[in-house]
């Protein structure tokens, strides 16, 4: 279909649409618990505001650790599988066709577990606030997340025992 398109209307699909079957994925595994097989479907579109990515979670694995936003709304839609939504100290069935909604702040602390025997899939929308900052309550780390104008993101991890100073360094 591309082909038949003009060279304006092919630099709008480029800018505009994304196939979340064609889109390369990268896995991420931290055996034992994590392996998921994702793409970040805004990076390089138009949008500013939202982003999307494809996530597939391995059977009897997690997508990422337990966190929250201080920032960033979540919406994650169930395509296929079945899993758990472990989310503020409890974990809720979740099935193809649910959507999740998680609001920012520290009352949703929130990751996706798949418990069943088949992979996970489910497409996640966020707003794009940056600078955003993330919380891990079971690691006690925090995250400051910056998307930088090149399309990169700067990702600033560590525990609040290894803060600096205000002061440190300055003369």
């Amino acid at each position: 279909m591309t082909d038949e398109l003009s060279e304006r209307a092919r630099q709008l699909a480029d800018k505009l649409i994304r196939n979340m079957d064609d889109a390369p994925k990268e896995r991420l595994v931290r055996e034992p618990l994590y392996d998921a097989l994702g793409a970040r479907l805004g990076t390089g579109t138009a949008a500013t505001k939202l982003g999307a990515s494809i996530d597939i979670v391995a059977p009897g694995k997690m997508s990422c650790p337990y966190h929250f936003h201080h920032a960033q709304e979540e919406m994650f839609v169930v395509l296929e599988g079945e899993g758990t939504l472990r989310v503020a100290g409890e974990r809720l069935p979740i099935r193809a066709g649910d959507v999740l909604f998680i609001p920012p702040g520290p009352a949703y602390p929130h990751q996706l577990i798949n418990t069943s025997e088949r992979p996970l899939k489910y497409l996640s929308i966020s707003t794009r606030e940056s600078p955003e900052f993330c919380e891990y309550p079971d690691s006690g780390k925090t995250a400051a997340l910056v998307n930088l104008p090149d399309g990169t993101r700067l990702n600033l991890v560590q525990r609040v025992e290894n803060s600096l100073d205000y002061w440190d360094g300055e003369p």
